[in-house]
């Protein structure tokens, strides 16, 4: 009978990866960043370990969908007061929030729970091409997720 291997904490390695959101497809893009998270591109991958790597986009404003989902597309949320829901599309998300479009994608493809909400804080976005992480040497995604 064969063992699962279980990673240690102190052997998981955790990179830092760069992202350029410039014409690309929203759905696409929120793919391959939640298959950095989540840490599946690496050999030792373990489902309910936490092995991704922390993920910066940059060019947030600048993504693209198909079809009329810019018209089309709706964003839901709810105050909690009484006739509290408030419905924005995703055009005008883009004009004031362009970081919240990616960043809810990426959750959508997240697990909706405590490791779900963990791996989200290792999401940065920035709606232009300049991050405050040049300290931490980030990769490009094509050197992480080869096509």
């Amino acid at each position: 009978m064969q063992n699962t291997y279980y990673p240690k904490a102190d052997e998981i390695q955790r990179d830092w990866v760069v992202v350029d959101a410039n014409d690309q497809t929203l759905g696409r893009l929120a793919t391959q960043i939640s298959t950095v998270m989540l840490g599946k591109h690496k050999p030792g991958f373990t489902p309910g370990v936490e092995m991704g790597d922390y993920v910066i986009v940059v060019n947030a404003s600048h993504i693209k969908v198909t079809g009329n989902k810019l018209d089309d597309k709706m964003y839901h949320r709810h105050t909690g007061y009484p006739g509290g829901l408030k419905s924005v599309n995703l055009r005008d998300l883009l004009a004031k929030n362009p970081e919240r479009v990616i960043e809810k994608a990426v959750w959508g493809m997240l697990p909706h729970n405590r490791m779900g909400r963990s791996l989200m804080k290792k999401l940065r976005v920035y709606a232009g091409p300049d991050h405050p992480h040049a300290a931490q040497e980030p990769r490009p995604i094509e050197e992480v997720l080869p096509q």
